[in-house]
């Protein structure tokens, strides 16, 4: 389109294509800033299987807009690599083979910097595209370019919860960062309850703005009255339960989560160390000592289950945090907060505190489909579906989500046993 003329329908889509691409590019910056302060050796890593080297990430993400976008877009694009169709593609089978996962710390070429190479070709192919777009498929490239933006921001939150992992395996606890956020002193709040009413209730997206398949389609949904606690629980609360027994108390747990603690050694969330008689923290900032009005992070929840039997309540469902969330605006400690870490409540007053960021809620609720559930057509439908089995339902955003990816119909997924997320948890019960 250019300079020529457009015609009104155009002009719409056209300013929204304008508004796409400079949200596109302020979204590649991000991914890159959030990897600058890393050596060169550290985005190779593969610390285990379900964390990914950080130039894997930048080069998934690209691989995403080359697949879907500039391919079958782009009149004439050619791809900068037609490997890199096989190594970076994720899981989509039903476009082409993907890499296998558990392999990706094996790659040691393409290097950093052919990468870094290869998201300055798609960025410059993005940007004709969504300058001149063919007009025929206008629509469909603004739709497929929201995905692919919401989908980098999810890689986002991955890359710094990857980072986390592969540092925190190294014993001289090396800073990722050394100007985060300090996090600001408070003391713990007492914990309080509110109540919320049951009933014929709605859940899920109910269409206005950019949500994902699985968020959809709102549905009524019958909920008892329940109680739901105002904050987070804390990692002294945690320490509490710790004290209790509560690794050791086979009554407390779920059978799997029992045999899993067992099997995995499990004593006390993910990157705690205990020295010279006091508990200490793995963050992004390096080891630091245990803040314990911060909300409890990086447990599973087969853990948050137990605890919340120990407490004499429960986990929320899916439901009711939707329910309660959706009387909250939609702000507090995300990415742009740059702390990159929980941190205490800082509220006195009533109500629902911490329900966005600081860490994702795990709820009862399995990742399953909602009533009516269709995914996307073609190979974009493997982008949630097909793990809608043997997951569990996050809820709320951490504090590495972007700000403007968070919403209270947002469904985040993770397997019962994982840790390495930022995964706390808030109390419910019956009334």
């Amino acid at each position: 389109m250019g300079n020529l003329a457009r015609e009104p329908g155009q002009q719409a889509e056209t300013a929204g294509l304008d508004d796409l691409l400079q949200r596109f590019q302020r979204n590649r910056a991000t991914s890159e800033a959030i990897c600058a302060p890393l050596e060169i050796e550290d985005y190779v890593i593969q610390s285990m299987p379900d964390v990914s080297p950080p130039k894997w990430h930048l080069a998934h993400v690209s691989w995403f807009f080359e697949a879907f976008l500039l391919v079958p877009y782009l009149p004439g694009y050619k791809p900068f690599d037609k490997v890199f169709d096989h190594l970076f593609n994720s899981y989509y089978e039903t476009h082409s083979q993907p890499f296998p996962r558990a392999r990706r710390g094996l790659i040691s070429r393409p290097g950093v910097q052919e990468v870094l190479r290869y998201r300055a070709h798609v960025d410059r192919a993005m940007g004709e595209l969504l300058t001149h777009p063919p007009r025929q498929q206008t629509l469909e490239i603004a739709r497929r370019t929201e995905l692919g933006l919401q989908h980098e921001q999810q890689h986002q939150e991955l890359l710094v919860m990857d980072i986390k992992h592969i540092l925190a395996q190294n014993p001289m606890h090396p800073v990722y960062r050394a100007d985060l956020e300090p996090a600001p002193g408070a003391g713990l709040e007492r914990l309080r309850w509110h109540d919320f009413q049951g009933g014929l209730c709605e859940v899920g997206h109910q269409g206005n703005g950019f949500a994902f398949d699985c968020e959809t389609p709102r549905h009524r949904q019958f909920i008892e009255d329940f109680r739901l606690a105002n904050r987070l629980v804390s990692n002294g609360e945690y320490l509490s339960f710790m004290a209790d027994g509560g690794y050791a108390r086979a009554e407390l747990w779920l059978s799997d989560g029992w045999q899993m603690i067992q099997q995995q050694g499990w004593h006390a969330p993910l990157y705690w160390e205990r020295l010279d008689g006091f508990w200490h923290e793995m963050t992004l900032g390096g080891l630091r000592s245990l803040d314990l009005a911060a909300p409890v992070c990086h447990i599973s929840f087969y853990e948050a289950d137990a605890y919340a039997r120990w407490a004499g309540a429960r986990l929320p469902s899916e439901a009711e945090w939707e329910i309660a969330a959706s009387s909250v605006a939609v702000e507090g400690n995300l990415l742009e907060s740059d702390y990159l870490h929980p941190i205490a409540n800082l509220s006195d007053a009533d109500g629902l505190h911490q329900v966005y960021g600081d860490v994702w809620e795990w709820t009862a609720s399995p990742y399953r489909p909602y009533p009516g559930f269709q995914p996307l057509e073609g190979s974009l439908g493997e982008y949630n579906g097909k793990f809608m089995s043997g997951q569990m339902v996050l809820r709320g955003g951490g504090c590495a989500t972007p700000a403007d990816h968070i919403r209270v119909t947002y469904r985040n997924f993770f397997p019962p046993s994982a840790r390495w997320q930022f995964g706390g948890l808030r109390l419910a019960k019956e009334i």
